[in-house]
């Protein structure tokens, strides 16, 4: 069974780049070619590029919410992502909308897709660093990507 875990964001937008710190984070915690990890400043429909031909992926991601805190992580399905009614380019897509069109082209997109997503505070500060509440995210989360891992595999071999 292929397995990705991809970190989305921007790293030079101080905590946006959390997904890159999961992915760093998670490099010694998994054995090496058993799950392919990679980071990218992709969105929309680019985003089909990393997901097609795997079968499970798990999507580690930045997110604002109404009233999250800073820090706080998050497991959604793609179902729970509201569905972009305007857009700009057909490339700024949301990621449900990018899913449903790679499934309408017939590529193999994974049936199995979680998002694990962190509050963050804010997306315009140009920083390489993480905010304290976001960094201290970063090992929980990575801790939360293996056990999701183990419960995938699990899952394979009952």
């Amino acid at each position: 069974m292929k397995k990705l875990v991809l970190g989305i964001g921007n790293p030079i937008l101080s905590d946006d780049g959390v997904g890159f710190r999961v992915i760093d984070a998670l490099q010694p915690l998994l054995p090496p070619g058993d799950i392919t990890l990679t980071s990218s400043d992709v969105s929309g429909l680019a985003l089909l590029d990393y997901v097609v031909d795997f079968d499970e992926v798990i999507i580690v991601d930045a997110i604002q919410t109404v009233n999250g805190k800073p820090g706080d992580i998050y497991v959604l399905e793609t179902g729970d992502l509201r569905t972009s009614k305007h857009t700009i380019s057909p490339h700024d897509v949301d990621l449900q909308t990018a899913l449903e069109i790679g499934r309408i082209l017939k590529m193999k997109i994974p049936d199995r897709i979680k998002i694990l997503a962190i509050e963050i505070p804010e997306v315009s500060e140009f920083s390489e660093e993480l905010s304290a509440p976001v960094k201290e995210s970063v090992p929980i989360a990575a801790r939360m990507v293996v056990d999701m891992l183990s419960m995938g595999k699990e899952k394979d071999d009952g």
